[in-house]
């Protein structure tokens, strides 16, 4: 079967996406052996042992390696001009759909408290993407099948795309697993 020119224009997600799932791998194997680094020598240490000593680096490199995941979409959205052209046309579409929810919101709702700005309405629809994305990943580990149906849903309203809702789980998946070294690194050092 040979693939039309159309068909070629319209790459498959995981093969436009393929640098930035490859780094992304790469990050949460370096993520694990950073963990291993911390961890091990803490479940090797004798019982009674107060102080342990583990070697930090790694946590070090990792947080520095999410410049890694930055580059890989950028040579992701070289090799495919023509797919992020389209993906930003969809993009502005739905922001305008979230934009407008938002400004719904907006109306219908009283002033916060005294001193508190409101997110403008920008703001407020990356926040409910950001929502969405959060959503998608806490159910994803919980059940992945769940969490496919969710991403259908959210974009069934038309307020947003499949593969934004993706990003977002995406990006939520990466922040957590960062904030979940920083703590153990920061509480290994407390340990010291």
């Amino acid at each position: 079967m040979t693939a039309t020119p159309d068909r070629l224009a319209l790459p498959a997600r995981r093969r436009r996406h393929a640098r930035l799932i490859a780094a992304l791998t790469t990050l949460i194997g370096a993520c694990a052996e950073a963990a291993g680094a911390v961890y091990q020598p803490v479940a090797d240490a004798p019982p009674g042992q107060e102080a342990v000593t583990a070697d930090l680096m790694p946590c070090i490199q990792v947080s520095l390696a999410a410049t890694l995941l930055d580059r890989a979409h950028d040579e992701d959205n070289a090799r495919w001009p023509a797919a992020v052209e389209r993906e930003r046309v969809e993009a502005r579409r739905t922001d305008a759909a979230r934009c407008a929810v938002a400004r719904a919101q907006e109306l219908a709702e009283n002033a916060g408290p005294p001193g508190l700005p409101l997110p403008t309405v920008e703001q407020a629809a990356v926040m409910d993407l950001a929502s969405a994305g959060d959503a998608v990943a806490a159910r994803w580990r919980r059940d992945p099948q769940q969490a496919v149906v969710l991403v259908h849903e959210l974009a069934a309203s038309g307020e947003f795309l499949v593969d934004e809702v993706l990003d977002a789980a995406v990006d939520a998946a990466v922040l957590t697993g960062l904030v979940v070294l920083q703590e153990a690194r920061a509480s290994s050092v407390v340990r010291r």
